[in-house]
């Protein structure tokens, strides 16, 4: 634990805080504009906490995913069940409870689970020029899912230009890193003139097996080590010794991504914009599974996702000061998403298993603002139509003999359906030193599962259906007696309708455990109530301190627990004598916490940022006692120093987690103890070095030393070891 002291006392220190890239002499309290009302506002007008991740900021931290962008924030804690997967964090909310927004158009869909998730990844970090993070409930604006708040991911647009000749600029990126032997080569082109625009990306990534770290806690000399894994000899499935056990074997994948955008000003009001995104990964294998045993012997021959595809297609239009708004946008769009699983056991040929789920999704929002005196009012609508269909089929490799098999979901129809209208206002009052936020929404959800072939399991129903109606709000209020100092406080709530992976799923649990989860059609939505109180202050320029605080009550909570089939608390699953669970209302719950933040800039080259975020949350059961909420993760944060200069840049930074004790753990949910120590998940710190040169003009040269220290080490409820010493470099060149 002494170990842990030095990083600790800094932090403590310097009063625990995160930064931006940018120094403070480059903005005030006042000067950053973000969308947290869709459209852009001064982030000094909104009650919310917001955290903002530039496209310096962006470029700088020269991430292998999205997810590993918002891990190396500091601020966003970020588990993973394998390399190709990140499931982001938001004060105690994870997976189907925070909303994914990609060029405002929600990624979050009918099949989004509350374990963990990996869909992040399919956003091409290379292609963001910005992104924002709202804290706590945001269900005023974004309808369903933002419980612990939204991520909203903006991509790069295709320039203009200003004088009669054609605009031309890009971008050439090619990135190595040792951990996993990663190659990456990404190239964007931007071509534009006065009124037509074109921008095009390409990103190719190849990841190897990942290797963790050598330097082990004392107490867990072989936490996490990949002693044996199975591989075909002969054609035959055997088991054999890994020659480095610090190798996780199975753990790499390959991404393509690719992206179109075309805008058109037709006016100096009005403007067309066409967003085109493909995503397509290999095959993922599923690490976490791969490690599982079976009577002392190593379960699955293999078990991946993928390949994973999305698309994406969306028309806008935006209009400026026509007739009584003086903003409009329409937004139409469409995805097209596949996922699947799977999955085979030792020597298993007779069984090779495969759960396939095809999304097709159309959607539309309708946003407009009107400024008038000291007011402000967006209104809006949205809609998004799912459309799920789920197969499954079990192939026998040596006669190539396929069957039947229970899918994930409903082998029938499965349609869901979002409709929502707000209205979010604005004042400012005391010119300009008190502003209240105030909003309001209905929201209304509809969902329609049928079961066409019930004789897997012979469920007392063939038909889900749900109508819900929810009434969402928020009040908040910004007091800014000068330039140096903020305080907000905030009161919200936010929903979220249960879905179509909560409500109708089939899904066996790890091995551990021996569940099988089956279907509830009698669940509700859940509701949280949330109460935010925020303080920034400016000193003389060179130092800016911030501490938000929450407190959030979690209603309807959804959550596994036991269930009877056909009056049967357990059944045969996969050979498996398997306890009956299902999702349920079964609890209530709270969640407190807060972040503090602060930057020093000792003079216009060098600065100083930290952060650290705490949260506690429990479950309120029937019978007065509490039990650990799942998804709470321990104290987590970040310390850097940098030194900023025109053709150089250097940075040294830690990145910190501190102990979650086995007594913390959920005991039902997602926190994965079988994944941890007996004790639970060790605290550990990193140490870390990156550079950046400007060898000319357009050339840029990156480097840098990840871990170290080379600790090994995992994320609270991750099933994979996190890299050990990495070397990235990484050439840019810009035109």
């Amino acid at each position: 634990m002494k170990k842990y002291l030095l990083p600790a006392a800094l932090l403590l220190a310097s009063s625990f805080i995160y930064a931006q890239e940018d120094t403070l002499s480059e903005k005030t309290l006042g000067e950053v504009v973000v969308s947290a009302n869709k459209f852009a506002e001064r982030k000094k007008n909104v009650n919310q906490k917001i955290d903002i991740i530039t496209a310096r900021a962006i470029a700088t931290a020269n991430a292998q995913s999205t997810g590993d962008l918002l891990s190396s924030s500091g601020n966003v804690f970020v588990q993973k069940s394998q390399q190709g997967g990140s499931s982001p964090v938001l004060r105690g909310f994870e997976a189907s409870r925070v909303l994914l927004v990609i060029d405002g158009i929600r990624m979050n869909n009918a099949i989004y689970r509350a374990g963990h998730l990996q869909n992040v990844i399919t956003v091409d970090q290379n292609m963001l020029e910005r992104v924002e993070v709202l804290y706590g409930p945001a269900s005023t604006l974004y309808g369903s899912d933002a419980l612990g708040g939204v991520i909203h991911l903006r991509t790069k647009s295709p320039l203009l230009s200003t004088t009669g000749k054609i605009r031309t600029a890009g971008m050439l990126l090619g990135r190595f890193s040792s951990a996993n032997n990663e190659k990456t080569v990404h190239f964007n082109l931007s071509t534009g003139g006065k009124r037509f625009g074109w921008l095009q990306s390409y990103t190719y990534s190849y990841f190897g097996d990942l290797k963790m770290g050598n330097n082990y806690p004392d107490k867990y000399p072989g936490f996490g080590r990949r002693i044996r894994y199975i591989a075909g000899i002969n054609g035959m499935d055997s088991i054999v010794n890994n020659p480095d056990d610090r190798v996780q074997k199975f753990s790499g994948y390959k991404q393509w991504d690719l992206t179109q955008k075309f805008l058109f000003r037709q006016s100096e009001k009005i403007s067309h914009s066409l967003n085109l995104q493909h995503s397509h990964s290999s095959r993922v294998p599923r690490y976490d599974r791969l490690q599982e045993e079976r009577n002392r012997t190593l379960r699955f021959a293999e078990w991946y996702y993928g390949p994973q595809t999305r698309w994406m297609a969306a028309y806008e239009m935006n209009v400026i000061s026509t007739g009584f708004f003086n903003q409009l946008r329409m937004n139409v769009h469409y995805q097209n998403i596949e996922e699947s699983r799977h999955q085979r056991e030792y020597r298993r040929y007779d069984r090779f298993d495969k759960r396939k789920e095809q999304l097709e999704i159309w959607g539309f929002i309708f946003d407009a603002r009107k400024k008038w005196k000291n007011h402000e009012i967006t209104i809006g609508a949205d809609g998004q139509l799912n459309d799920v269909k789920s197969t499954a089929g079990r192939t026998n490799l040596q006669t190539g003999t396929v069957s039947a098999l229970d899918s994930r979901y409903p082998n029938g129809k499965n349609k869901m359906n979002y409709f929502g209208v707000y209205a979010q206002h604005l004042v400012k009052l005391n010119d300009g030193k008190i502003i209240l936020n105030d909003g309001v929404r209905i929201n209304a959800v509809f969902l329609h599962s049928t079961i066409a072939d019930n004789s897997f399991f012979n469920l007392p129903f063939t038909e889900i259906k749900q109508n819900n109606v929810a009434v969402t709000g928020n009040l908040g209020l910004v007091y800014l007696p000068s330039e140096e100092f903020r305080f907000t406080a905030g009161l919200s709530s936010g929903f979220r309708n249960p879905n179509i992976d909560d409500l109708a799923r089939i899904f066996e649990s790890n091995t551990a455990l021996k569940r099988v989860i089956i279907p509830n059609p009698g669940i509700k939505p859940e509701y949280t109530y949330n109460i935010d109180l925020g303080v920034t202050q400016l000193i003389a320029q060179r130092i800016k301190f911030e501490f938000t605080g929450f407190y959030t009550l979690f209603r309807n909570a959804i959550g596994l627990a036991p269930f009877q089939l056909n009056g049967h608390d357990s059944i045969q699953y996969n050979g498996v004598t398997a306890a009956v669970y299902a999702n349920r209302n079964v609890k209530k719950a709270y969640t407190y916490g807060f972040n503090s933040n602060i930057q020093v800039d000792f003079t216009k080259k060098l600065s100083f940022f930290a952060t650290i975020t705490y949260t506690y949350g429990r479950f309120k059961n029937d019978n007065g006692s509490k039990t650990p909420q799942d998804h709470i993760p321990p104290v987590y944060g970040k310390t850097s120093l940098k030194y900023g200069h025109p053709k150089f840049e250097t940075e040294v930074y830690s990145l910190f987690n501190g102990w979650k004790r086995i007594k913390n753990y959920n005991p039902d949910g997602e926190d994965n103890q079988q994944y941890a120590t007996p004790d639970g998940s060790p605290s550990w710190f990193t140490l870390n070095w990156r550079n950046s040169f400007s060898i000319s003009k357009i050339l840029r040269l990156q480097f840098a030393i990840e871990n170290i220290l080379d600790r090994n080490y995992r994320h609270f409820a991750s099933g994979i070891s996190a890299p050990g010493r990495n070397y990235i470099i990484a050439l840019r060149a810009s035109f």
